[in-house]
């Protein structure tokens, strides 16, 4: 995780302005409800990714949450399409900002991206990562 520029000049709409503000988000959180019973209960699967995933100031737009600890922030995700940037309800980031004493300034303390999808998207995403880790193991290291 990174951050380029000062996250906290988002506010609660999509703008141009914050375009330079960058954060690079290491882990996807994906997540899926299912029904079990009567209610619906929540499975995830965190992945790990070899490339970060880059997400600009400008495809944010702070959510009015007033039940936050100090120094977190929720964010709405937007895509771009064209040059409109339409409100994706399915994508989350959550970021803590620390404040640093001796340095007088803000640092990222942690992000969290969160992508909720469809059953049968999620069921063949934890197929694919589950082959994947498969993979690196190698032949031969069967786990006892």
């Amino acid at each position: 995780m990174k951050l380029t520029g000062n996250i906290l000049n988002i506010k609660n709409k999509s703008d141009d302005r914050n375009a330079g503000i960058v954060i690079e988000v290491d882990k996807i959180e994906y997540v899926t409800y299912k029904k079990d019973g009567k209610y619906y209960q929540p499975f995830n699967l965190e992945v790990e990714l070899e490339e970060p995933i880059v997400i600009t100031g400008d495809q944010l737009a702070l959510k009015p949450v007033k039940h936050l600890q100090e120094g977190e922030y929720d964010f709405d995700v937007y895509d771009r399409e064209g040059d409109d940037f339409v409100l994706n309800e399915n994508k989350f980031l959550s970021v803590l900002m620390m404040y640093d004493e001796e340095e007088q300034e803000h640092f990222l303390s942690s992000v969290e991206y969160t992508v909720t999808l469809p059953n049968e998207e999620f069921k063949a995403l934890k197929e694919e990562q589950h082959k994947l880790r498969q993979s690196r193991k190698g032949p031969g290291k069967k786990k006892k």
